[in-house]
C-alpha cells in the first residue's frame, strides 16, 4: 500500500504510545487529554521535536513494505524528514494555507500500512509553532487525528476520534473537534488548544 493509501486511511511530542500502550490504559481508565481541561503543550521557539529512537521496524524497511512516497516538496517537509520523522501529507493533500503549513510525520505503521507513531508538526510562517498531539498518536485509536482544517489566518480546526472500550476499531464512539490558536504575540509563533466540543456522535 503506497503513502496514498495510508494518509487516506483517516488517521490523519514527548512520549511514544504503542498500540498496545493505548489499549491498555483505556482498560485501566487512564484519561486522555481530551477528556481533561484544555492546556497547552508546545513551547515558543520549540524545534521540531526528534522522534524515539528506537523504533520496532528501520525507515528504509518502512519505505519498502509500504511502497511510500515521501512528502519531500517543501523546506519544511524537508526540515521534518532532518530530524528523522518519515514526512507525509495529510489526506495525501499539501495543508498550507497563508503563512501556515501543516505536515505530518510518522514512525511506523501497523500490517496494513496505517500511521503509528506520529503526530502533526504545525509551522507558522516557516517556524515550528508546535503539534497538534501532546503524544504519538496511532491509527483507529483513541485520540488519534482526523479531518484538519485552517479555517482563519490563525485559526486551526482538527478532529479526534473518541474510542469507548468496547468500540469496534473501525468505529469509535465520537468525534471531537479542538480548536487550536495561533498566538503570535511574542518573539515565535506557538499553537494553542482554545476550545474542544463533540461534533460527531454514532
Amino acid at each position: 500500500m503506497n503513502a496514498r493509501a495510508i494518509v487516506a486511511s483517516r488517521v490523519g511530542i514527548t512520549a511514544l504510545v504503542c498500540v498496545a500502550d493505548v489499549r491498555a490504559l483505556a482498560q485501566a481508565g487512564a484519561r486522555s487529554w481530551l477528556d481533561q481541561p484544555l492546556s497547552g503543550w508546545n513551547t515558543r521557539g520549540a524545534a521540531i521535536p526528534a522522534p524515539p529512537k528506537e523504533l520496532d521496524e528501520t525507515r528504509d524497511a518502512l519505505i519498502a513494505r509500504c511502497d511510500l512516497e515521501l512528502a519531500n516538496e517543501t523546506d519544511i517537509e524537508h526540515n521534518v524528514a532532518r530530524v528523522g520523522w518519515i514526512p507525509f501529507r495529510y489526506f495525501d493533500r499539501q495543508l498550507r494555507e497563508r503563512d501556515i503549513e501543516i505536515v505530518g510525520g510518522l514512525t511506523g505503521s501497523d500490517g496494513m500500512c496505517r500511521p503509528t507513531g506520529f503526530n502533526v508538526f504545525v509551522f507558522v510562517g516557516g517556524r515550528h509553532a508546535g503539534t497538534l498531539s501532546p503524544t504519538l498518536m496511532n491509527s483507529r485509536t483513541d485520540g488519534v487525528s482526523g479531518a484538519i482544517r485552517i479555517l482563519t489566518a490563525d485559526t486551526v480546526a482538527v478532529e479526534y476520534a473518541r474510542y469507548e472500550e468496547s468500540d469496534a476499531l473501525c468505529c469509535p464512539a465520537s468525534r471531537v473537534t479542538v480548536t487550536f490558536r495561533v498566538d503570535r504575540s511574542g518573539a515565535g509563533p506557538v499553537i494553542v488548544p482554545a476550545e474542544i466540543r463533540t461534533t460527531r456522535s454514532y
